[in-house]
């Protein structure tokens, strides 16, 4: 079980295949874990799909219920989950990459690209996350349910964790950035559609819409739509893979 340590945190990782790296963040939401790349939620495992080509780099999330672990502060958010990120390139070696990111990875990938974006060759945001509604709602069942698995972390408290709520979601839209941020994106893109209310359709869309290089696809989770996204996917990633 592969781990390093950044900062009093230790981050569990894996590494498949070989060739140009692509940095993949699962589905789940804080419940973020390689495991979960092997479930029917991921309609796309980049473990099974793209190892035969490129270098595949899984990891699980700090506190997701995996095997990374690090304190929870007020002061937590987005770019805690970014530093932890381009700390795994740094250990690895890895100077640029491709991003593959379900659900919540379409956020760790628009704050990689706020934060890093010369760590970035190009990126693919499945399903990406979001809010079109302007008021945060309460935490819903789904945060509960990770709140009460920390059961190591004393320093979790009610006032803290409903600190950790707030910076990650207060913003709306795709939580981690504005729109003048996600159209100053310059890395090209392209993004699967979501189609419910944590992953809403007008959120991909107006993603493509406002990253200037990027290209929508509306349906890929099922059937021959499933099997052409994931051809699209392979040749999105040939077409921007830097030649040596």
């Amino acid at each position: 079980m592969p781990s390093f340590e950044r900062d009093g945190a230790t981050l569990h990782y894996e590494v498949h295949g070989e060739g140009f790296p692509v940095l993949a963040f699962a589905p789940a939401g804080l419940a973020s874990v390689i495991a979960v790349w092997h479930q029917p939620m991921a309609a796309i495992n980049p473990i099974a799909e793209f190892a035969g080509r490129y270098r595949v780099i899984v990891m699980d999330q700090r506190n997701a219920g995996g095997g990374s672990h690090g304190p929870i502060t007020v002061g937590d958010g987005w770019d805690t989950y970014t530093a932890d990120h381009v700390a795994l390139l740094d250990h690895l070696g890895v100077e640029r990459c491709h991003l593959y990111g379900q659900c919540i990875g379409g956020s760790f990938i628009i704050n990689m690209l706020k934060l890093a974006p010369g760590r970035v060759a190009s990126a693919v945001l499945a399903q990406p996350i979001g809010r079109i509604a302007p008021e945060l709602p309460p935490p819903p069942a789904r945060f509960g349910a990770w709140a009460a698995a920390l059961v190591d972390h004393p320093e979790a408290t009610p006032e803290v964790l409903g600190a950790f709520y707030r910076n990650l979601y207060t913003a709306g839209f795709v939580y981690c950035a504005d729109r003048a941020v996600v159209r100053a994106i310059q890395a090209p893109c392209l993004v699967l559609a979501g189609a419910d209310d944590v992953h809403p359709r007008a959120i991909s869309e107006e993603l493509a819409h406002l990253i200037p290089d990027c290209e929508l696809i509306e349906a890929w989770k099922t059937g021959p739509a499933l099997e052409a996204a994931r051809a699209r996917v392979l040749d999105f990633f040939a077409a921007h893979t830097p030649q040596s």
